[in-house]
């Protein structure tokens, strides 16, 4: 998403934006795939195929798990950096090329550089503008969107008519941990929709090791975590009382307008749950 959003906003706008999972392809075709190649290079190659730089040009190219890409294909890409071109497989006429490149990594680059599996050269010309994007599990204020999104996107898509979710199941999704980030979430939304019976998501639709999570967490005695259990049934509760509005909850809370604010913010509680 980021890097769509950095292609349709930039000049290049107009032109291709081309994604490439470096990890979801075998290695022995991610050349060919990436650079193309003439006929006859190898076999099978029964005629000449364009690759993904070409069809990206005067576009972006987004290379996705970047640390997935072996070493002999780095000196490959330091290449193109440096000198906009490259040579097809099996030929040995040089191509130009006018592109962005974006890259993603979820490996630490600078871990595989010590390890001797990343071209040092190659990572510094590749890291001029860093995006650091937090795990899902640090922007839980994102968690109340996603969910509403999610929703309407999968109702619509399977042609049901989901009223939403209840607070005990919204609250489950709310603490989970998501390791798998946004595409987990997607996932847990979309199996909920499928499976329910109902018209309002319940917690007995989301997955057994989300729900399992929730369980596990409860026996915990951890005082931070009981804490803000309370805090936000006492939150959402205050706000039912007060029809959102948020002063008057603050009132009944016994906190400033301000506080209140940073926690419905913390605990990503929904705009149309509260009212300036």
């Amino acid at each position: 998403m980021i890097a769509k959003a950095l292609h349709f906003a930039s000049p290049r706008a107009r032109g291709p934006l081309i994604k490439v999972n470096c990890a979801a392809l075998p290695e022995a075709l991610l050349e060919s795939e990436l650079f193309g190649h003439e006929k006859g290079a190898f076999t099978g190659a029964i005629a000449s195929r364009q690759g993904r730089f070409e069809l990206a040009n005067g576009g972006t190219i987004f290379l996705d798990e970047i640390g997935d890409l072996p070493l002999h294909l780095q000196a490959k890409l330091l290449r193109v950096l440096q000198e906009r071109e490259y040579e097809k497989v099996g030929s040995s006429r040089p191509v130009k090329v006018n592109v962005r490149i974006l890259t993603a990594s979820h490996r630490p680059l600078e871990a595989l550089i010590k390890a001797g599996q990343w071209r040092e050269d190659l990572y510094y010309r590749l890291n001029v503008v860093t995006i650091l994007l937090p795990p899902l599990r640090e922007r839980r204020s994102d968690l109340p969107l996603l969910i509403d999104h999610f929703l309407r996107r999968f109702a619509e898509k399977n042609g049901k008519k989901i009223g939403g979710i209840t607070a005990e199941a919204r609250d489950i999704l709310l603490r989970y941990d998501y390791p798998g980030n946004v595409r987990e979430l997607e996932n847990i939304i979309e199996r909920a929709v499928v499976l329910t019976r109902d018209d309002v998501i319940g917690s007995g639709d989301l997955p057994l090791t989300v729900q399992e999570a929730e369980a596990t967490d409860d026996r915990e005695t951890n005082l931070t975590a009981a804490v803000e259990r309370l805090e936000r049934r006492m939150i959402r509760d205050a706000l039912a009382r007060s029809d959102g509005i948020q002063t008057r909850a603050a009132d009944l809370l016994g906190m400033s307008e301000r506080a209140l604010r940073y926690k419905l913010e913390k605990y990503g509680f929904r705009e149309e749950e509260s009212k300036e």
